[in-house]
């Protein structure tokens, strides 16, 4: 179990499964983390998800997610931020400390007015979730989604954001798929020291076969994934590694196999150990 002490079952990644499935999944294979998000959360009802996973004896390694700031009017932006502060109550009921945002995209062409919007979003935010022991975590995405889903597409923007708070307060996640591309990406790594609060693995296809749907299985694409790892462990994170695929044939296998496969990924293009035969 050792070498899986780190290792979460971010639940996107085996998506047509409830969260009751994925929590008893996660048992079977002896996966000790797993992230719910939110709509797999709402199925079952709040209550129930905590003492699902704390009687599975399994931890939460975050929420996804919050964010989604910008929007047209005033209005909506407010209804946007009370969502955020559920998602915040939410977090804190399933035992986790971390609640990813997803910050996203322009409500129009005013991009440079979307950030404000987002670092205004946050701005409000921050009190309430430290009410609540709550981090929050900047999850920039790759370039390719800015017009659906975050105008946050560098490490360099979040650590920006972050910074106008304490690490207590507000992190980045560092997600392999979304930052694997920038030349500056080691140095924005090391600029986030102290403040890294989760790390999501999976691969780039080549040929991309999909702009949302299209990650790999760690090892199938070309990432570094492990040299990232590294980099990102000597900025201080020792926190669970979350595999977080989008991919419909990953989706429609057996789910088992699918932990199976992370588990034997995981030691070989993660933690780069010896393979051993997972049965």
């Amino acid at each position: 179990m050792e070498n899986f002490n780190r290792l979460s079952l971010n639940q996107i990644t085996t998506e047509k499964w409830n969260l009751r499935e994925a929590v008893e999944g996660c048992v079977r294979a002896g996966i000790p983390w797993i992230a719910p998000w939110r709509h797999k959360v709402e199925e079952l009802g709040l209550k129930e998800s905590k003492k699902l996973i704390q009687d599975a004896g399994l931890q939460v390694s975050s929420l996804c997610r919050g964010g989604m700031f910008p929007a047209l009017s005033r209005a909506e932006r407010e209804k946007r931020i009370d969502d955020n502060k559920r998602a915040v109550e939410e977090a804190a009921e399933l035992g986790t400390d971390v609640l990813v945002l997803v910050c996203g995209p322009s409500a129009d062409k005013n991009i440079d007015g979307a950030r404000k919007m987002v670092a205004d979003g946050i701005e409000q935010l921050v009190p309430f979730a430290e009410g609540y022991g709550i981090k929050l975590a900047i999850e920039p995405l790759h370039p390719m989604y800015a017009a659906e889903r975050s105008v946050v597409v560098s490490m360099n923007q979040a650590n920006t954001l972050a910074e106008a708070y304490r690490p207590d307060q507000v992190g980045v996640v560092v997600d392999v798929f979304h930052v694997w591309w920038d030349p500056d990406l080691y140095n924005q790594i090391n600029r986030a020291k102290g403040r890294i609060l989760g790390f999501h693995v999976s691969d780039w296809i080549v040929p991309t076969p999909d702009m949302l749907m299209g990650r790999g299985m760690m090892g199938d694409g070309v990432i570094e994934i492990a040299r990232i790892r590294e980099a990102v462990e000597a900025a201080g994170y020792r926190g669970p590694i979350e595999v977080e695929i989008f991919n419909k044939a990953i989706w429609d296998q057996d789910g088992d196999y699918t932990l199976n496969q992370i588990k034997e990924r995981y030691l070989s293009h993660v933690l780069v150990q010896p393979p051993i035969k997972i049965k």
